[in-house]
């Protein structure tokens, strides 16, 4: 497996929760067949947002549906971080003998399956990207340059400046912008009250600091892109961000917003499957 100098330190410890079959995060197994899936949720999500997912792929398929650590109820750690996410389900895949994993990860778990695949190509047999991009901020910052180290202080203490029910009337007032099922509002809005607020300040500092632009260009796996309808508008600006991903296919929503499996399902799962076979 690739080692990566600067987290040396991180991957002794990684690799010695792995001897005790324990990650940060929750892994839920599924489904029968030799190929194995690894789902990653979004910001705030529990691993319940791939169930649609999951009733098509578990005939077929292993599946191994993640939740991070501090989302959805889950146990928070106390110095949550990005990198050290993607690398300790690297780290999973190697020590479940899990080698040559199809990805599919929505939102900050599509960054988490780019990332994957970039640095850990002999982990990797596909992905699946679901409404995520190499780099978010440049969307609206074409001059967007990524820190060093990000300074997550300002974030961590907005998140921390309001009260309960300020975080849940902004969380609310999301829930708008996210599907247009308003069936799945009580959900999402559950998984997110139940979050813990320390890592989601510094898991979304972080991804608004993260550009994989360049790093995806390591990308040697097919590569499936779906995109939320709103994103057509800017397909010139996406395609662009995407251009060093080679053996991609990106492929826009009919409709609906940032989560696709609920507002464009039918849709949704024809691209999985087509993609799987």
């Amino acid at each position: 497996m690739k080692k990566v100098i600067s987290l040396f330190a991180l991957l002794l410890f990684l690799n010695s929760l792995a001897a005790q079959n324990d990650y940060s995060f929750k892994v839920e197994r599924s489904g029968e067949g030799k190929q194995h899936i690894i789902l990653i949720p979004g910001y705030t999500c529990d691993g319940e947002v791939w169930a649609s997912t999951l009733e098509q792929l578990n005939p077929n398929f292993s599946c191994h549906t993640l939740t991070m650590a501090g989302f959805a109820g889950h146990e928070a750690e106390e110095l949550p971080s990005l990198e050290s996410w993607v690398v300790e389900v690297a780290t999973y895949v190697e020590n479940e003998s899990l080698e040559k994993a199809t990805i599919i990860g929505h939102s900050l778990g599509g960054v988490m399956a780019q990332w994957l695949a970039a640095d850990y190509p002999e982990l990797v047999e596909r992905i699946i990207v679901v409404d995520a991009l190499p780099c978010l901020p440049a969307l609206t910052n074409a001059e967007f340059e990524a820190s060093e180290k990000a300074d997550c202080s300002q974030t961590k203490a907005m998140f921390a400046s309001m009260d309960d029910a300020q975080f849940e009337q902004t969380q609310k007032m999301s829930l708008g912008m996210m599907t247009t099922d308003q069936t799945k509002h009580e959900l999402l809005l559950k998984w997110s009250l139940t979050s813990d607020r320390n890592t989601l300040a510094e898991i979304y500092c972080q991804l608004m600091n993260t550009d994989l632009r360049k790093k995806i260009a390591a990308v040697k796996c097919p590569s499936l892109i779906l995109l939320e309808a709103n994103f057509k508008m800017m397909d010139t600006v996406i395609a662009q961000q995407y251009s060093r991903l080679e053996n991609a296919e990106l492929v826009y929503a009919n409709k609906g917003m940032h989560f696709i499996m609920y507002d464009d399902a039918d849709w949704y799962l024809e691209q999985v499957n087509t993609f799987l076979k």
